[in-house]
C-alpha cells in the first residue's frame, strides 16, 4: 500500500479544524481543541487505532462543544476518506469488544461507500464533567457520513459514564484498525463485488 496520510482543514463561520492523518502510525497524537475530555476520548482512537492524529480546533465553545464536536468528526471523516483512496487491498470491516471495569462496548465498522450509523448506548448520566454526553453521537454521525462508513456502536453493559465512552473510544480506534489493515490475498483489489466504495 502506498503511504496513507491527509491534512484536511474546513473553515465555517462556527469553527476552524485542520485534521492530519497517517493510517499506518504508531499511536502518536497531538490536539489542541478547547474540550479536554473529547481529547481524551481522540487519543483512544490513535492510540488503539494506531493512527497518528492532530487536530486543531477553534469553534464557538462559548455557545457551546455541539459546533466544534460535529465539525472535528466530519474533518475527521474527511481525512480518512481522503487517506483510504479507492480503499484497494484494506479488510474493509473491522470489530471490536473492549471491556473497562465494569463497561463493554461493541463498534462494528465498514467502509463500504455508504453512510450509516447504529447507536445504542444509555448513559447514566447526561454529563461527563462538563461534556455533554450527545454529542459523542454527532462526532460518530459527522465521521460517517464524510468517511463514507457503516458504523454500529453498542454498549453492552456499563454504570460508569466515564468507562462507557472509553469503551466505545477504544473499541472504535481497534475496529478501524483491522478494517484499514491490508489483506494480503486482496492485494490491489477493491473489497466489493461491485468494483468500487
Amino acid at each position: 500500500m502506498s503511504e496513507r496520510t491527509a491534512t484536511v482543514t474546513r473553515n465555517t463561520l462556527e469553527t476552524q479544524i485542520s485534521v492530519s492523518v497517517n493510517l499506518d502510525g504508531t499511536g502518536q497524537s497531538k490536539f489542541d481543541t478547547g474540550i479536554p475530555f473529547l481529547e481524551h476520548m481522540l487519543e483512544q482512537i490513535s492510540r488503539h487505532g494506531l493512527v497518528d492524529l492532530e487536530i486543531t480546533a477553534k469553534g464557538d465553545l462559548h455557545i457551546d462543544d455541539h459546533h466544534t464536536v460535529e465539525d472535528i468528526g466530519i474533518t475527521l471523516g474527511q481525512a480518512f476518506a481522503k487517506a483510504l483512496g479507492d480503499k484497494k487491498g484494506i479488510q474493509r470491516y473491522g470489530h471490536a469488544y473492549v471491556p473497562l471495569d465494569e463497561a463493554l462496548s461493541r463498534v462494528v465498522i465498514d467502509f463500504s461507500g455508504r453512510p450509516g450509523i447504529e447507536y445504542r448506548v444509555d448513559f447514566p448520566r447526561a454529563k461527563i464533567g462538563s461534556f455533554d454526553v450527545d454529542l459523542f453521537h454527532e462526532f460518530f454521525q459527522g465521521f460517517i457520513n464524510h468517511a463514507l462508513a457503516t458504523l454500529h456502536i453498542d454498549n453492552l453493559h456499563g454504570k460508569n459514564a466515564h468507562h462507557i465512552a472509553e469503551t466505545i473510544f477504544k473499541a472504535f480506534g481497534r475496529a478501524i484498525r483491522l478494517a484499514m489493515s491490508a489483506d494480503e490475498r486482496m492485494a490491489g483489489v477493491i473489497p466489493s463485488t461491485k468494483g468500487s466504495l
